[in-house]
């Protein structure tokens, strides 16, 4: 444990400042998500005060346009959003690296119908084909993540199968198969660790991409439903006040910016520390 945790302090500080900028305000927004229920002063459906109050006073941030605390909106608001677009990010990554890696290493037929299907589900626009999925079936948090897991799943079906076909084809993974060893033996051992790094990379890009749809969705209303506090949809439903001179709407706005720039910072940093680079 200690020299894990010397390792990651020594890693720490060679860090740049926007890696540390990023990593800061993605664990304040996990820990805010986290604790939410502690944290928060007041429930995230409970009025309690006039409609649309300015910033300041007894609200921090002010009342959003039903008179709810907009501080507690926005706190809550990361537990749901940041929450739905991880489990929708890890779905689509299962979905996708799993067929990716099984069309890299059977490949001939199942990797000629895979392909197909994620051709056909590419060529179709992501947001029109979730709009129309989520009108016939409803829009609800389940149905959301489902859709854009399967859409998002291609992105990641065809990094996986492209790498790990370089590496399929090397010696050691050769060597393995002449030894004897099993599909799974082979995918575990000697083809995953060593696509790691890309795929971890490409993780924290889906889900800023992730979490910029389900965002889209929450403001067209197709994405999580009100009372439940979500960036997306509380900057639909306070729109209007801009008109006003009033900043409710672009609170949210903000936090969703701040955390999409913020973890591409650190998937950044994170792609040049994999790559061997020091300069």
């Amino acid at each position: 444990m200690a020299r894990v945790l010397h390792k990651t302090r020594k890693v720490l500080r060679t860090a740049p400042p926007t890696a540390l900028f990023g990593m800061t305000v993605i664990s304040i927004i996990l820990l805010a998500g986290i604790f939410a229920p502690w944290i928060a002063p007041y429930g995230q459906t409970q009025v309690v005060g006039a409609p649309t109050m300015d910033i300041g006073g007894e609200f921090l941030l002010g009342t959003d346009q039903l008179g709810r605390d907009m501080l507690t909106r926005v706190i809550y608001g990361a537990r749901n959003t940041v929450g739905i677009a991880f489990l929708t990010t890890a779905l689509a990554f299962t979905l996708g690296a799993v067929f990716g890696l099984l069309a890299a290493v059977k490949g001939k037929w199942i990797d000629q119908l895979l392909g197909r299907i994620v051709d056909v589900l590419m060529a179709i626009p992501p947001l029109i084909f979730a709009l129309l999925i989520l009108s016939i079936t409803g829009a609800s948090v389940v149905n959301m993540i489902l859709v854009i897991a399967v859409l998002d799943s291609t992105r990641v079906f065809r990094l996986t199968r492209a790498t790990a076909m370089n590496v399929g084809v090397l010696e050691f993974v050769e060597a393995a198969k002449l030894r004897g060893e099993g599909l799974w033996w082979i995918i575990r051992h000697e083809i995953l660790p060593n696509i790691t790094a890309p795929l971890a990379a490409e993780f924290g890009l889906r889900f800023c991409f992730v979490f910029l749809f389900i965002s889209a969705l929450s403001f067209l209303g197709l994405g999580v439903q009100p009372p439940t506090a979500d960036w997306g949809s509380m900057v639909r439903e306070n729109s209007n006040l801009i008109a006003f001179g009033m900043i409710a709407p672009l609170i949210p706005a903000l936090c969703i910016a701040v955390l999409t720039v913020s973890v591409n910072f650190v998937v950044d940093w994170f792609l040049h520390q994999s790559s061997g680079l020091k300069e």
